[in-house]
């Protein structure tokens, strides 16, 4: 590998720890660490236990690599999660975190009321309720997301994305915070101004550069949120690509040309760069499997499964009534009669139902102003089983294409590619 070649960093806050990817110019992974933040304290909404856990994690991989070489590095973090700084950015207090429910009635419906049907900042777990909630708690200066602190500290610059910012109330068709913000009571002087993801902010700070031996040229990138870098990391990336995350729920993504916001079916569209990231989970998934076979009884009983010869029932398989993606539906009941003797066939007709979900779910997508899908990438346990994956191949139609990566951190270090050359 050439010695003048540029390296990228991507940083991945998740739901338990940090990893870090190093990716070259080809796209190559160079280095990749991870840490726990219970391996640094129990508390993991502690802002300095994510910053210790940072600094291990970064000084692991740059340990593998020529630190110098580094052009740029770029941060992802949990969506909705949000923290109260003073003037000096340091935290007035515990974080609160993507899955803490809002539970102040009065504040759920003010926000009810004054935002448009179609934002993200509805509901309990919303990043504008959090927000309020930390203004009424704090005398604070600026309200920050996960990734804009990490960033902050890194370049002396406070900002944040547009994808970090969306659940906050950001308007990503209009690129800005909205005028009905201001009356929740929310001073909007406390947001972030926002960025495109993928957009330099600045250089790292001279103190940090020389703690972490980077460049003083080392260009600090606008992130993204966890999810967003998920799906960048599979190497998606043309109107039209989609991902379906086969996990414990069934998850549908897109990329579209126009923004889709459909909120009967929990549908709002995240923006990159003049593309759009779309997408819908339905109830489905592997918690129904799981309520009838041991992951073991899953991978025995599919290898005597022909994917070529369908079988002729019509399942709509759910755990328990409700669904809302592709079908929007709370009383919606499960389908999964008759049940054949054969546990072969039955598992066979829960693949069949599930890909018939997939399927509709691409479809409504589509219906909704999404572009008609052209590619699938696959992440997720249920990825793994071939011949769900042919059963799915079958009724899609499109082509099955190989992730690139599954780690959130490669997908944030793409981004830290092309904010360090400016690309939009």
């Amino acid at each position: 590998m050439p010695e003048e070649e540029a390296l990228f960093v991507g940083v991945d806050f998740g739901t338990s720890g940090v990893r870090v990817s190093v990716i070259d110019e080809r796209e190559v992974e160079q280095a990749y660490a991870k840490t726990a933040f219970a391996s640094i304290g129990s508390n993991g909404r502690d802002p300095h236990i994510w910053w210790r856990a940072f600094e291990l994690t970064l000084d692991n991989a740059l340990g593998q690599i020529d630190p110098s070489r580094v052009a740029g590095l770029a941060i992802d973090g949990t969506s909705g999660t949000l923290l109260a700084v003073n003037r000096d950015g340091v935290p007035l207090g515990d974080a609160l975190m993507y899955n803490d429910p809002c539970t102040d009635q009065d504040l759920l419906k003010r926000i009810a009321q004054l935002a448009p049907q179609t934002s993200a900042a509805h509901g309990a777990s919303s990043g504008l309720a959090r927000a309020l909630q930390l203004a009424q708690d704090h005398d604070a200066h600026k309200l920050l997301h996960q990734a804009d602190w990490i960033s902050f500290r890194l370049s002396r610059q406070i900002v944040s994305d547009e994808n970090n910012a969306l659940k906050t109330g950001y308007d990503p068709v209009e690129r800005r915070w909205p005028d009905w913000m201001s009356e929740t009571g929310l001073p909007v002087s406390l947001l972030p101004d926002v960025l495109p993801a993928g957009t330099s902010v600045g250089p790292i700070s001279e103190d940090l550069a020389a703690r972490f031996s980077l460049p003083n040229s080392c260009q600090i990138i606008t992130g993204t949120t966890d999810g967003c870098a998920s799906f960048l990391a599979t190497g998606a990336a043309g109107v039209g690509d989609g991902v379906t995350a086969l996990g414990t729920t069934l998850t549908l993504k897109i990329l579209s040309d126009k923004p889709i916001f459909a909120p009967e079916y929990g549908i709002y569209s995240h923006r990159l760069g003049d593309q759009w990231l779309a997408g819908g989970s339905s109830n489905s998934g592997g918690n129904v499997l799981l309520g009838f076979f041991t992951p073991q009884q899953i991978a025995d009983l599919s290898t005597e499964i022909n994917p070529e010869a369908p079988t002729d029932l019509d399942y709509y398989p759910l755990s328990k009534a409700g669904e809302r993606f592709p079908i929007s539906d709370p009383s919606l009941s499960p389908r999964l009669t008759p049940r054949p003797a054969d546990d072969v066939t039955f598992l066979q007709g829960m693949f069949e139902g599930m890909s018939a979900i997939e399927t509709l779910g691409f479809s409504r997508l589509t219906e909704l102003g999404g572009p008609a899908l052209r590619s699938l990438r696959s992440v997720g346990g249920g990825a793994q089983n071939v011949v769900w994956s042919r059963i799915r191949e079958r009724r899609l139609g499109v082509p099955f294409l190989a992730a690139k990566n599954l780690e959130a951190a490669f997908g944030t270090a793409l981004l830290a590619k092309r904010g360090a050359y400016g690309i939009s």
